[in-house]
């Protein structure tokens, strides 16, 4: 398990948001999942080792400030624009997890100026098939064992021992699931205009995927992969919705050349 690192707060618009910090060098901006599993994965610590690596907790998630106004996952990227103009982030690379790769998709949708790559890893945000097609699993009227079962390819891996939380971190929990539910409803789990903006993404891009994500599958990824110009998808043997928790390992194997 991953230790934490130092924990400060920018404001975004008048909104604290919570920022931590590991490892120094050139930055990479870190955008969790809508579960934040990642502050406690080991793999932040091995980033860390050549990389500043920067994780911001965007409104209603972790300790940051959410106010009523915002209440999509478009006004939560504009906030991460600000946060990156907050800290003064410049030749940025961005790697977002789940949640956290939409933010990034629609933040390089509006400005790359200080982004340098990016890499969306098992990513919401757009909507691939026909309007009576089910792009990405309904997790919320799903039984919780059916999620886990498509979320994980070994389900052992995702259970979390509730009981051992303190009530500050179990509060976190569900605030975090709270605002996940309130920013990603209706349209579920995606933005009607991401796809048509995704054409100005001008960075490098990867696209990095569990080969057993049955939220949202790798056709669905593939699909995502070629709306943004010149972008690469590269597959996680093995792994779920999150294969940087499952398969560190190949997981890093895919991403450390492409950040390198």
């Amino acid at each position: 398990m991953s230790g934490r690192g130092q924990i400060s707060t920018v404001k975004s618009g008048g909104v604290s948001i919570e920022i931590e910090r590991r490892g120094s060098g050139r930055p990479l901006l870190l955008l969790c999942g809508e579960e934040q599993l990642e502050l406690e994965a080991g793999f932040i610590d091995e980033l860390a080792k050549n990389f500043e690596v920067i994780l911001p907790s965007p409104a209603g998630f972790g300790h940051s400030d959410r106010p009523d106004w915002v209440s999509n996952v478009d006004d939560l990227s504009y906030m991460m624009l600000d946060v990156m103009d907050a800290l003064s982030l410049k030749d940025v690379t961005i790697v977002g997890f789940s949640l956290g790769g939409w933010i990034a998709a629609e933040m390089a949708s509006k400005n790359t100026s200080n982004i340098s790559r990016l890499v969306l890893v098992d990513a919401y945000g757009v909507k691939v098939g026909g309007p009576f097609d089910r792009d990405i699993m309904d997790i919320w009227t799903s039984h919780p064992s059916a999620v886990a079962a498509a979320k994980w390819a070994d389900a052992e891996k995702g259970k979390r021992d509730f009981s051992q939380m303190n009530d500050d971190q179990l509060t976190i929990v569900a605030r975090n699931m709270e605002s996940f539910a309130r920013f990603c409803w209706d349209p579920y789990m995606h933005n009607p205009k991401l796809r048509q903006r995704l054409h100005r993404v001008n960075v490098p891009t990867l696209l990095i995927w569990g080969d057993k994500d049955a939220i949202t599958s790798p056709a669905y990824g593939e699909a995502y992969a070629k709306l943004i110009p010149g972008a690469k998808f590269s597959l996680v043997p093995g792994a779920g919705h999150y294969p940087h928790i499952e398969k560190p390992d190949a997981f890093l194997s895919v991403l450390k050349p492409f950040i390198a």
